[in-house]
């Protein structure tokens, strides 16, 4: 545990955009409390969409190894690829912490992250920390192949699907994401894919394919309710053919924990999986709540590589 005269330097990247404007608007309070509470700290906000990601790169050459994040679950996507691209320090050298500032909030759920910004700073400065798995995948985008880290959810199917449509929204309430939800689940066609994983392979039309590092996405769903972060293992989730209104009847399944109760979900946990899309049409791919690209996707697990604060 640190003692205050030993209390690190934190580089705070803060998305000023993030939780619909939120963290701009909290800022001054925020800064307040930091000089309060004897934080040693610089600041820096992110300009754009993947901008993050080049600060984390900045910040860890010039000698930084705590990084504190204000944002939401994009915010945290973009900080984490930052910490596993960079190349100057081990990522497990890092202390990465988050505030979680967004409109879902998922990842923070996981270790029960207080929201409040005077509990969350409180908390930093008894200096505890824990290592997560992180999960990778390779996909197609634009007719090349890339590759991008994720730390919470991956989703392919009717997810990807979604986080697409969703671009074009402000979400401001979990009542709008639902009803947005089921409003473009009658728009979406079911696709044939193909999973590989171990020495199985599965052909089916899906719904939905998860891929889950932590349980939680969609604000607050459990769609991997047997995700574990740091057991080095991939937590899979497929819903296969379903009438459109039983996906709806089911929603209260998604929160709960007992999707994999339903005789037409099933789920396993592996070290890799390879998705193949059947026929011309690709299954999209998403990765904590960020639209990537599409088939053929590969995801592997990356253990106890992120140190969390």
């Amino acid at each position: 545990m640190n003692t205050p005269s030993q209390q690190p330097f934190w580089f705070i990247i803060a998305n000023p955009a993030a939780g619909n404007g939120r963290v701009g608007r909290l800022w001054p309070r925020i800064e307040r409390l930091l000089q309060e509470l004897g934080f040693s700290y610089t600041v820096q906000f992110t300009q754009h969409r993947g901008h993050a990601v080049r600060l984390v790169d900045d910040a860890v050459l010039k000698g930084h190894r705590h990084i504190l994040g204000l944002g939401g679950d994009g915010t945290n996507h973009e900080l984490v690829n930052g910490i596993l691209t960079q190349t100057h320090a081990p990522s497990t050298d890092i202390h990465y912490a988050l505030m979680p500032i967004g409109t879902g909030n998922d990842w923070a759920r996981t270790y029960r992250i207080p929201h409040d910004p005077r509990q969350r700073l409180q908390q930093l400065l008894a200096g505890k920390t824990v290592l997560q798995d992180v999960g990778k995948v390779r996909y197609q985008f634009d007719g090349q192949m890339a590759e991008r880290y994720f730390v919470n959810v991956a989703g392919m199917a009717y997810d990807a699907f979604l986080v697409k449509k969703l671009e074009r929204h402000r979400m401001v309430s979990q009542l709008q994401y639902l009803l947005t939800v089921g409003r473009y689940l009658f728009e979406y066609r079911l696709l044939p894919a193909r999973l590989h994983f171990e020495d199985q392979t599965v052909e089916d039309f899906f719904y939905t394919i998860n891929i889950g590092i932590c349980p939680y996405s969609g604000g607050g769903m459990r769609l991997v309710p047997h995700a574990v972060p740091d057991d080095g293992l991939l937590a899979v989730t497929y819903a296969r053919q379903l009438p459109k209104w039983e996906v709806l009847l089911q929603t209260p399944r998604f929160y709960n924990g007992t999707i994999l109760d339903h005789p037409r979900i099933e789920g396993f946990q592996t070290r890799s999986l390879r998705v193949e899309q059947i026929g011309d049409t690709p299954t999209l791919l998403e990765a904590d709540g960020e639209f990537l690209g599409e088939t053929p996707a590969e995801f592997s697990v990356l253990e106890k590589v992120l140190r969390v604060a």
